[in-house]
């Protein structure tokens, strides 16, 4: 039974039955790999659309080149260049990319068992640690953007401050604007009250003489634009 599941139905030459079959698993499979995306997060259209399809073309494709080194070598110039040509997306978009891409190549193969048990266990995980908030930042921390003068000696300016409002600090970059006569401090923060961050921020702006600031949620580095 085990060697049945974990078998491929394609043996030698595709047929047209082998062919549907593919095709259509990864379909299913697709779409409940975006079903999965869509759940608890914030999505586009056309990405779920994208996702859904992704098994299917690169199943296709796995199909196509069965063995061909050259075919092979096509095609992964035509992926380089669609690499080239795409903005790089979030941790989760990638990560589910990823695993279309793994559930396309393995039904393509003819291996449809183990790219339903694959696909299952990670949706599975995926919902389980979605539900239960795995990984998420704290309540007390954020992401704390400053502007302040080039007069101003940004490594110590707010010390004393945060020493009373904080009880972590870390500053994360520096960035000059303006023509150079303002700086742009990024810090990441834990605050010691969430219910005197008013207080925080007043402060600061007393400090920077009022310029811009900003204050957030933490984000990951590739949501994040100083």
């Amino acid at each position: 039974m085990l060697d049945k599941i974990f078998g491929t139905i394609i043996e030698t030459a595709i047929t047209p039955a082998g062919f549907f079959i593919c095709l259509a698993v990864s379909l299913v499979i697709g779409l409940f790999i975006a079903l999965a995306f869509m759940f608890r997060n914030i999505y586009t259209k056309s990405f779920v659309v994208t996702l859904t399809i992704i098994p299917a073309v690169v199943q296709l494709l796995i199909m196509i080149i069965n063995g061909n080194i050259g075919t092979g070598i096509a095609v992964a110039g035509a992926f380089s260049l669609v690499r080239f040509r795409s903005a790089q997306g979030s941790a989760r978009e990638i990560g589910y990319i990823f695993m279309a891409t793994a559930v396309g190549i393995a039904v393509g193969t003819g291996y449809v068992g183990v790219a339903v048990i694959f696909a299952a266990v990670l949706i599975g995980v995926t919902f389980l640690l979605t539900a239960t908030r795995f990984g998420d930042t704290k309540s007390t921390e954020r992401d704390l953007k400053i502007t302040i003068p080039e007069s101003l000696d940004y490594t110590d300016v707010f010390d004393d401050i945060f020493a009373k409002y904080t009880s972590k600090v870390e500053l994360l970059k520096v960035r000059t604007t303006n023509m150079g006569s303002l700086y742009r401090l990024h810090y990441h923060i834990i605050i010691k009250d969430v219910s005197k961050e008013k207080e925080l921020l007043d402060e600061l702006r007393i400090r920077n003489g009022n310029l811009d600031i900003i204050c957030g949620r933490r984000v990951s580095d590739a949501d994040e634009s100083l």
